[in-house]
């Protein structure tokens, strides 16, 4: 029977935090316990021991990031949360284009920083079609990022099963998805075309600088996982990605309040943002 002792535990976890930034309380142990216990069994090592150094001093870098795939959450559906979608859309949006229409900027940049399967930016995509009248004067730069690879590959797969599309309005459905002869959906490639999707950590600080100028970004319902030193360290990089006066979206549990005063609060009628 695997069985991690406490000081095991312990090791595991503070790996963890040290590569993800994700924090693991007591009461997640059976979670994290069955997690490493599955990676343990799918490699070769012989002992807990052997397998722990191998992921903590980098002589197994692919075994690593499938325990950290493997402890991530992929919880998502279209359509989620959508009093914020809509907040984005219907009154982020217009005040960002208005102010590139004066610089005769016609392009907008939009980051899901921890994108899952897709449907979250994706969803984006859509809304935009949909509300931005002159859309095919812009360029649409829109990018799903993750630290799960597996994950990144069924976003670019853009393939749902009924769940994931249950509370897409029906003539969105129509517009924009094909029904599969198997009861999923196919994303069409009007809305796909304008994604791109990459794998990145969020507590790197060398790939985070990769992304610059953005005009939006989600990160919804992922600093509740980090410590509160990466924390801080995620929340400044995003920070670092803005363009001036853009707008961050967190989740309906989360706040930049106690971790800076850099971000400025911003009430939309249905829903609160934070902008640069």
């Amino acid at each position: 029977m695997f069985k991690l002792t406490d000081a095991e535990f312990q090791q595991f976890c503070d790996l963890i935090l040290e590569q993800s930034g994700i924090s693991f309380e007591a009461k997640k142990r059976y979670f994290v316990e069955k997690r490493i216990e599955k990676c343990f069994k799918e490699t070769s090592f012989m002992s807990v021991k052997d397998y722990f150094r191998a992921l903590k001093y980098g002589g197994s870098k692919e075994e690593l990031m499938q325990l950290l795939e493997a402890l991530t959450t992929n919880e998502t559906y279209f359509y989620r949360h959508i009093s914020q979608i809509e907040s984005f859309a219907e009154e982020a949006v217009p005040l960002i284009l208005e102010q590139k229409r004066k610089q005769n900027k016609f392009h907008l940049n939009i980051w899901s920083a921890a994108s899952s399967s897709g449907a979250e930016i994706y969803t984006i995509g859509i809304l935009l079609k949909e509300t931005i009248p002159d859309i095919n004067k812009w360029k649409i730069n829109l990018l799903g990022t993750d630290i799960d690879r597996k994950i990144l590959k069924i976003a670019e797969a853009a393939i749902y099963d009924k769940r994931a599309v249950k509370d897409v309005p029906v003539a969105i459905l129509k517009k924009y998805f094909t029904l599969l002869s198997d009861g999923r959906y196919q994303l069409n490639s009007s809305i796909t075309s304008m994604v791109k999707f990459a794998h990145v950590n969020l507590v790197d600080r060398t790939v985070m600088k990769q992304y610059k100028e953005q005009d939006c970004i989600f990160c919804r319902n992922v600093l509740i996982y980090f410590s509160d030193e990466a924390k801080r360290q995620v929340v400044h990089s995003l920070y670092q990605s803005l363009n001036k006066d853009g707008f961050i979206f967190l989740g309906h549990a989360e706040s930049v309040g106690r971790i800076t005063s850099a971000f400025r609060l911003k009430k939309f009628k249905k829903s609160l943002s934070y902008q640069k």
